[in-house]
């Protein structure tokens, strides 16, 4: 037992060291020889925030308080997921190197690409913070619950990306099919309109939309400074916690074949 609990204790700062590593190199990739380097991960959001404020206040104009702050929340919540899941279901294929490395702990990879997503929302959050202030809206102690809502999403994510990932390698249609997937899925997403405008008699589909609760959940915290729906996080926790180990076992089954599909 005892030689059990040093090999954990041993192995779990050299998965921590591996992650951040591979957290920084991701990073380094994605804005090399990039002008504004990380500044993209607010111009993305903000180029969308300016389209659907010129559509849904100008052209169709839709009589809800706060928008800019409403829609920019929303967007960064979702880019954060779409993201990471696109980038995610394609890791495997795009890490040939790292899964050829004998003894390379594959499932840390999924997680690498979520983390990243993670950090570029961290460093969001603070605009979209100055949003709301701008705005006239008084942030509430309830913000000191977005952590949870964040390793919530981050479960949400990661669960989804080991199954995805792992289809990726022997069905590589999967990627683009997911692709289209989430496009869709960000209609369905009360992103930049409010779930309470959607028919009641469809309202009860979008409980079974992850991220719907999690868009919402956001907003109750950072812009209405109300409490969230914590029956539908707890109904969303417990989901996450019984498919996440699921998906993992799933991936470590099939990531013996990783390196000749590759």
């Amino acid at each position: 037992m005892s030689l059990i609990q040093n090999r954990f204790h041993w192995r779990l700062p050299y998965l921590y060291d591996l992650l951040r590593e591979l957290v920084n190199r991701e990073i380094k990739l994605l804005y090399k020889r990039s002008v504004l380097g990380i500044a993209w991960t607010l111009i993305s959001p903000l180029l969308q925030l300016g389209v659907f404020a010129f559509v849904f206040q100008l052209v169709v104009p839709v009589n809800l308080p706060h928008y800019s702050s409403f829609v920019f929340s929303g967007l960064l919540v979702w880019n954060w997921f779409q993201t990471s899941l696109f980038q995610a279901t394609g890791v495997i294929i795009s890490s040939r190197p790292l899964i050829r490395q004998p003894g390379f702990p594959t499932p840390i990879l999924p997680v690498v690409t979520v983390t990243t997503g993670l950090i570029h929302f961290i460093l969001a959050l603070p605009v979209l913070i100055a949003f709301i202030l701008i705005d006239g809206i008084k942030l509430t102690p309830l913000i000191l619950f977005l952590p949870i809502l964040q390793v919530l999403q981050f479960a949400v994510t990661v669960t989804l990306s080991y199954v995805l990932a792992a289809l990726n390698v022997t069905f590589r249609d999967t990627q683009h099919t997911i692709g289209v997937l989430l496009q869709l899925f960000f209609y369905l997403t009360p992103v930049f309109y409010d779930i309470d405008t959607v028919p009641k008699a469809y309202q009860s589909l979008y409980l079974i939309n992850p991220m719907a609760n999690l868009v919402t959940a956001y907003r109750d915290i950072l812009i209405n400074g109300t409490q969230p729906n914590w029956l539908a996080l707890l109904l969303l926790t417990i989901s996450t916690t019984i498919i996440l180990p699921v998906g993992y076992f799933y991936f470590k089954k099939q990531s013996a074949r990783f390196v000749e599909e590759i």
